[in-house]
């Protein structure tokens, strides 16, 4: 019997300080991941071009998902933040990279963060439990 809510992965930590959020929720057959930031060793990357950034936060959600027992195609939905609208192209580009195929629905903004980043990616994905194979 699986449970029905799994907290995946370790506490997330910036900056030393941990902070009072999960990195990623199993709700049944879904996953809810918290908002990647752009990240480098366990700092927010605040430097980079948005290729960069962008890379960086696909590259932590691919972390995330594969500690679920997804890969990117499980994705369904990804929720994007920018802090500068001209930076869309260059986001798009990459984004485009690591979702080639059954590209999950998507919604962007443009807002101001609380940290000094260029971008944040918050995603859902599918994969049925029974479907799931960690090892």
């Amino acid at each position: 019997m699986h449970k029905t809510k799994q907290v995946i992965g370790g506490p997330l930590t910036i900056n030393g300080r941990q902070l009072s959020l999960s990195r990623a929720i199993r709700a049944g057959d879904f996953v809810f991941l918290t908002g990647q930031i752009p990240m480098r060793d366990g700092s927010p990357m605040t430097d980079g071009s948005i290729e960069d950034q962008t890379r960086a936060c696909i590259e932590g959600i691919r972390d995330i998902l594969q500690e679920a027992g997804c890969e990117l195609n499980d994705v369904v939905k990804t929720m994007v933040w920018l802090k500068n609208r001209e930076d869309f192209s260059g986001f798009n580009a990459v984004y485009a990279e690591y979702f080639t195929e059954q590209q999950p629905a998507r919604s962007a903004i443009v807002c101001d963060f609380l940290v000094d980043i260029r971008v944040e990616i918050e995603c859902v994905a599918y994969k049925p439990v029974d479907e799931v194979h960690t090892d």
